[in-house]
């Protein structure tokens, strides 16, 4: 049965929609872009798009932020500020220069989402993580974080150093903050002609490097390669992590409720679970987009997110599990992470894909995983079997979209599900048919005269093939047989 889960009252639904307002007036954490004039009062939303739409040649990113504790005029709180920006910029139209006072004004509430209270340390563990904000303009700009202890002796306060970009590429920004923590033991001054370089540099195309050239006292002049990957549908995530902390069927549950758009919770203590995890999770549902509330680290003062009535996917690290029990929520899925658990679930979640199909994905992700290496490596071998089952389920949707002599096409969704033959199949298609995820793709399909040629369409012809060469090896042995007869 189910867990017994409390309905949300609509005064919490008010409660939770006056709270994101008036927290992120216009700025919003990771908000659609496929509504451009829905009411700016709508819960944070996003769509993670592929990194594969960054064919190459732009900037790296927009600003190096450092954000540091710095302690309230009342009382021993502290509250995070911008202490650091670099390039500033100068200039500025009034409509630009009132969205980037908007967009500074935000960043420091996701580099410290876990709240004010805080006292000087002599230890802290560095962490890194991301968050996404989306501008009522639909532009997207996605902060790379990397949390630490400042160099220096005696108990300190942690500060990040985060790079705002619009380039979905977290393995190599990874690396870029690498770099910049390595500089940072030595002098702010270091950091600066290296951010420099980067961003003169153009960001290169899928399986390009770029290399700096970065003089480091002490240590003589450094030739540093950042190399994006050739596959870039997956080069935003690391799925190793996901992998740490839940089991295959875990996973593959976490995936179905993706594809019905349910809310999901994340928990876990380290905000850098957190991050990869979710971005992790979003990525398995490739090449479909999450179009709903997505915020990989909740900040403190924006928990009541999980009241929402309509769907998200969300992190909130464990020091606040108790104010997510006590709050109203209802057919959640919340995922412990520390624990590898599911603390509450609607109860069907083992039955919402095809039982056949589910089995093909649980094969083919135990087949050989303890015997990858790389970090690449792994991410094919995960995301693999997820892309597979919707080759094999909607694999076929080009083909029922009928065009006008414009080129504008109309999905023929009636036709489309008729075609799929097998029965417990074509009931899951008919549910995620009516989803987001899948409605925002076939428009996208409508408008294109012919099917993008990326890896999902790749992947679609290559089934088409292998179910060509079946179909002919089985008509050669019925000849075989009936000229035996």
């Amino acid at each position: 049965m189910p867990p017994k889960l409390r309905m949300m009252e609509g005064q919490g639904v008010g409660r939770t929609l006056r709270l994101l307002r008036n927290r992120l007036p216009r700025l919003r954490a990771g908000q659609s872009q496929n509504n451009p004039g829905e009411a700016v009062t709508d819960p944070e939303r996003i769509q993670e798009h592929s990194p594969s739409n960054f064919a190459g040649g732009q900037h790296f990113f927009e600003y190096l932020l450092v954000v540091s504790l710095k302690k309230k005029n009342l009382g021993d709180d502290y509250e995070p500020t911008i202490t650091y920006q670099f390039p500033k910029r100068e200039n500025l139209l009034r409509g630009q220069q009132e969205e980037e006072n908007r967009l500074l004004r935000a960043i420091p509430l996701f580099c410290f989402p876990d709240g004010n209270e805080w006292a000087p340390l002599t230890e802290y563990p560095r962490e890194t993580f991301s968050f996404v904000l989306t501008n009522v303009d639909g532009s997207r700009k996605i902060g790379y974080c990397r949390r630490l202890l400042p160099a220096g002796p005696g108990p300190q306060l942690p500060k990040v150093y985060c790079i705002i970009s619009c380039i979905g590429c977290f393995g190599l920004f990874s690396k870029i903050l690498d770099e910049v923590e390595k500089r940072h033991q030595i002098s702010m001054a270091v950091i600066y002609p290296f951010m420099q370089g980067l961003r003169e540099a153009a960001f290169p195309a899928p399986g390009k490097t770029v290399t700096l050239k970065s003089f480091i006292p002490d240590s003589g002049t450094e030739f540093i390669s950042l190399t994006r990957p050739l596959d870039s549908h997956l080069e935003h995530v690391d799925f190793s992590v996901l992998l740490h902390c839940l089991h295959l069927e875990q996973i593959i549950q976490i995936f179905a409720s993706a594809v019905l758009e349910r809310k999901i919770i994340f928990l876990a203590e380290g905000l850098s679970t957190l991050s990869q995890c979710i971005h992790a999770a979003a990525a398995l549902l490739y090449p479909f987009s999450w179009a709903h509330t997505y915020i990989p680290v909740v900040p403190e003062s924006l928990l009541a997110t999980v009241c929402c009535p309509t769907p998200f996917m969300v992190g909130v690290q464990m020091r606040f599990l108790q104010e997510v029990m006590d709050s109203p929520m209802e057919e959640v899925l919340l995922v412990n992470l520390c624990e590898g658990t599911f603390l509450l679930s609607v109860g069907d979640e083992k039955d919402i894909l095809p039982p056949k199909l589910q089995d093909d994905i649980l094969d083919s992700l135990g087949q050989g995983i303890n015997e990858l290496k790389t970090s690449e490596q792994i991410n094919e071998h995960v995301s693999g079997p997820f892309v597979q089952f919707f080759v094999k389920t909607v694999g076929h949707y080009a083909s029922y979209i009928k065009r006008e002599a414009s080129g504008q096409g109309h999905f023929q969704e009636r036709s489309f599900c008729k075609a799929v033959t097998s029965k417990t199949k074509r009931r899951f298609v008919k549910k995620f048919v009516k989803t987001q995820l899948f409605s925002l793709f076939i428009q996208e399909a409508e408008k294109s005269r012919n099917p993008p040629a990326g890896y999902f369409q790749k992947k679609i012809l290559e089934y088409e093939e292998q179910k060509k060469q079946k179909k002919s090896r089985d008509c050669e042995v019925k000849a075989v047989v009936s000229r035996s007869v």
